[in-house]
């Protein structure tokens, strides 16, 4: 089964803690620690891998990232 990464873009807008909020929220199977450490990734270099996962949870993982105001896409994994 193809696999594909939830990836979480840098932006301007929310805070730090707000994003952390949100990938707790959106991702049950994150520890506050990894949440930190995605959007830590995701601010230092522009974007970060959230989770890698089938399609379907992939698209659904993204779409609740932007519902949340959080700037998401999927892409397969290579």
């Amino acid at each position: 089964m193809p696999m594909y990464r939830v990836l979480l873009h840098n932006d301007d807008v929310n805070t730090m803690e707000y994003v952390v909020q949100v990938l707790l929220k959106v991702i049950p199977s994150l520890l506050p620690q990894q949440a930190t450490e995605i959007m830590l990734e995701a601010h230092n270099n522009g974007v970060a891998v959230v989770i890698v996962v089938p399609r379907e949870p992939a698209e659904f993982y993204c779409e609740q990232l932007r519902q949340h105001g959080l700037t998401s896409s999927i892409e397969p994994e290579r």
